[in-house]
């Protein structure tokens, strides 16, 4: 069975385990109501839908 011949350092084996967790960050969505931007997964602040039904209720502004 094959052995390492030289140990890893520190910095060698921690670099390698920080990575694991990486996500790339996706952009906001629009909203199929209002086509305003919104993040993924979240209420529309603008209209106040999620998913096609009325969630919250929005004040109209001023």
């Amino acid at each position: 069975m094959a052995v390492p011949k030289r140990r890893h350092s520190k910095a060698r084996t921690n670099s390698r385990r920080a990575n694991w967790k990486r996500v790339d960050v996706t952009g906001p969505n629009i909203c199929p109501k209002c086509r305003e931007p919104k993040l993924p997964h979240r209420v529309c602040l603008n209209c106040g839908t999620y998913k096609g039904r009325q969630v919250i209720q929005v004040k109209e502004a001023k």
